[in-house]
């Protein structure tokens, strides 16, 4: 029997180590055994009979995506299923595709507990304020199912970028103080603060966000295993919660409905039933956009926080038209504030044009998306929405009367000429439309953010600015 002494419990490079010369040697799973932290006979041991070999042999990625996840598992035969794999793979390339395969399978299952031990410690880690010698530091105590600390902790410096934490664990501990992550040894639940003023605050938010119509006990205790519920604030309120749920249910049925916010009544009947009677047409850039809060002319209004109308002079030379907002315009009600919208406002001021001068809006005004995890990641508007929230659009028109109409990509080159044009061989040139407008086609800034190539994207930036130069020239 051949002993592999590993460092620690997640120490990867030494099994990958270990198992190199074992696998190169000849040595069969059945005679080995991996151990942590303990100091037997074996391969790394001066006085082991086994020689050192020398070679290599290349293995799959996917095997090394799944050695590095699979680790992290708390079972005492990770080591020795993850050496199967290796053995196993050296003449057999393509194993870890045969999902059906008992020790994939297996590997596959495990893995997947990894993932969702992760999941649950960036759902469920809970900072409690404390003082320091060098002033505010947050901590917090967590016990995961699995060991997914080391792994876990960079999204936290993240997300937590301002903040001085350390986040304790029984397998170990990481802090973070602003600038460097670091990881320490393991700890215990006493080290970690007491309950601080943001107790009340997870209460009350839970509380708030609880709704008994919607109680499905099984499927709770799926995603906030029982586990958790001790070092979460919000987790004793649960049993009071879900005892009164039948009768906070029944009181939400029977309130009568609230009434409709009449601010937006004088101009949400065009958007509602698409009329577009004379008495109904807005007369300001105001009345314009109250009724943009109200449209219902498509089904994007359902899913986004609030409608995103134009901003500008109310007579402007440029009007400036992009595909729709996005998720920092939906939050912030105005167009253009986002990471495309900053790109945009500096290569306008490089190209000599002042954006309090311009007239900023979209061919869609609510922001069309599709939920991915804690993110909403942006969706194109299909011709339906696009041709529905035109009427919006050409009000927008006819209000400002600008001279020219800077389209910037497919979508606003859709609402303005009725047509999806060809975005690179028609940009740069000033195109006359069916209703005589003047439109000059770009691409989105979008677009040049999403560019990896760093002498492609600066191309395409210098290309965008020649295009603004016409639109200056032009006023």
């Amino acid at each position: 029997m051949q002993t592999a002494v590993l460092a620690d419990p997640l120490d990867f490079d030494g099994w990958r180590e270990a198992a190199r010369r074992l696998r190169l040697a000849g040595v069969e799973p059945a005679r080995v055994q991996f151990v942590v932290g303990q100091s037997f006979g074996g391969l790394f041991d001066e006085a082991a009979a086994l020689p050192r070999v020398d070679g290599a042999f290349s293995v799959p990625r996917t095997f090394w995506e799944t050695a590095t996840q699979l680790i992290q598992h708390r079972s005492d035969d990770r080591f020795d299923l993850m050496y199967r794999l290796l053995w196993r793979l050296k003449d057999q390339p393509n194993l870890m595709a045969v999902l059906s395969d008992r020790d994939v399978a297996e590997a596959a299952d495990r893995v997947k507990a990894v993932r969702r031990a992760a999941h649950k410690m960036k759902a469920f880690v809970r900072f409690r304020q404390a003082e320091d010698e060098t002033g505010e530091h947050w901590g917090a105590w967590f016990e995961p199912a699995h060991r997914v600390l080391p792994a876990t902790a960079p999204f936290f410096a993240r997300r937590f970028s301002t903040m001085r934490w350390s986040i304790l664990t029984p397998d170990g501990s990481a802090h973070w103080n602003g600038e460097a992550l670091t990881y320490g040894p393991p700890a215990d639940q006493a080290q970690a603060p007491r309950e601080d003023a943001m107790e009340e605050f997870w209460r009350t938010y839970y509380a708030s966000t609880f709704n008994p119509a919607r109680l499905r006990l099984q499927v709770m205790r799926s995603e906030m295993p029982k586990r958790y519920w001790k070092n979460l604030p919000e987790a004793a309120l649960i049993p009071e919660l879900t005892a009164d749920a039948s009768v906070r249910t029944e009181a939400m049925v029977t309130q009568p409905a609230p009434r409709p916010n009449e601010r937006f009544q004088r101009v949400r009947a065009p958007a509602i039933d698409r009329a577009t009677t004379d008495d109904l047409v807005p007369e300001t850039l105001d009345d314009l956009a109250r009724g943009v809060q109200g449209c219902r002319r498509c089904p994007l209004w359902r899913d986004a926080t609030q409608g995103v109308c134009g901003e500008g002079p109310a007579r402007a030379g440029l009007m400036v038209v992009g595909e729709q907002p996005g998720d920092q315009e939906d939050l912030a009600g105005r167009p253009f504030v986002g990471p495309a919208g900053r790109l945009l406002d500096t290569m306008l001021e490089a190209a000599g044009l002042d954006r309090r001068d311009l007239y900023l809006t979209n061919a869609v005004k609510h922001f069309k998306h599709e939920p991915r995890g804690k993110r909403r990641l942006h969706k194109t508007p299909n011709a339906g929405e696009v041709q529905a929230c035109r009427w919006w659009l050409d009000h927008e028109r006819r209000l400002v009367k600008p001279r020219l109409i800077l389209a910037l990509g497919a979508t606003a080159g859709l609402a303005l000429l009725g047509r999806k044009p060809a975005v690179q061989a028609e940009r740069g040139q000033i195109i006359t439309a069916d209703d005589g407008a003047r439109v000059l086609l770009t691409v989105h800034p979008a677009y040049l953010l999403r560019l990896p190539d760093p002498t492609t994207r600066d191309k395409e930036r210098a290309r965008f600015l020649a295009d603004l130069a016409v639109a200056s020239a032009e006023l």
